[in-house]
C-alpha cells in the first residue's frame, strides 16, 4: 500500500444548506462508493475527513449532529475518520502522520467542495511531496456569490445574478489551477475501470 483515497467532507452538514439545490454532483455519493471500494481493493488505505466548527450553531457544529457522513458511506474498522476545522485536510489533523506512518506518497482526493477544501487539500499535499490525484467528478460544489453581493438573498437571486460563479466554472478554474502543477486530474472511471 503506497496509495490513499482521501474522501474530505461528504457530510450532511452540506445537504442540510439551501444551495444544495444547485450543487453540481448530487450522485457524489454513488461516485465515491465507487473510488472507495476500488481503493479497497487494491489494498490502499481510505482516510475519511469531516468539517467541524463547533460552537457555531451552524449545520457544521456537531452539536447538532450534521456532521457525518451522508448516508450510503461507510467507513470499515481500521480506516481513519478524521475531524478538521481548517479547509485543508491537513492543518488541523494527524493525517500527515497517518500518512508517513503507512509509508503513502500519493493521495488521491474527492470529496465536497472541489475549491475549497477538495483543492486546498490537494495543494498542501504537493507542497508536503506527495504525489496528488484529484477526481473531480468525485468532488462536489456549489454556485459562488460574487464577494460583494448583498447577504441574505436567496438561491435564486444567487442564481439570477450574472456575477455568481457558476459550478461549471468553478469547476474548471479548479482544474485549470491543479493540473501539471498540483495535481494529475482524474475521472472516476479512470480510477476503477468501470
Amino acid at each position: 500500500m503506497n496509495s490513499a483515497l482521501v474522501v474530505i467532507d461528504v457530510q450532511e452538514s452540506f445537504r442540510q444548506r439551501p444551495n444544495w439545490a444547485a450543487v453540481s454532483n448530487p450522485g457524489i455519493v454513488g461516485q465515491v462508493d465507487r473510488l472507495v471500494a476500488a481503493a479497497r481493493d487494491r489494498g490502499d488505505l481510505v482516510v475519511w475527513v469531516l468539517h467541524h466548527e463547533p460552537g457555531t450553531g451552524n449545520v457544521f457544529d456537531p452539536a447538532l449532529g450534521f456532521t457525518r457522513l451522508i448516508d450510503g458511506l461507510t467507513p470499515l474498522a481500521g480506516e481513519p475518520v478524521l475531524t478538521k476545522t481548517s479547509h485543508n485536510a491537513f492543518t488541523t489533523t494527524n493525517l500527515q502522520q497517518i500518512l508517513t506512518e503507512r509509508g503513502i506518497r500519493d493521495v488521491v482526493v474527492s470529496g465536497i467542495r472541489t475549491e475549497q477544501c477538495c483543492e486546498t487539500t490537494a495543494r498542501v499535499a504537493s507542497d508536503l511531496g506527495y504525489g496528488v490525484t484529484f477526481v473531480t467528478d468525485a468532488t462536489a460544489t456549489h454556485p459562488i456569490e460574487h464577494w460583494d453581493a448583498p447577504a441574505g438573498r436567496s438561491l435564486d437571486e444567487i442564481l439570477a445574478d450574472p456575477r455568481t460563479l457558476t459550478t461549471d466554472a468553478i469547476v474548471a478554474r479548479t482544474e485549470y489551477a491543479l493540473a501539471g502543477r498540483f495535481a494529475r486530474i482524474a475521472t472516476v472511471e479512470e480510477l476503477t475501470g468501470s
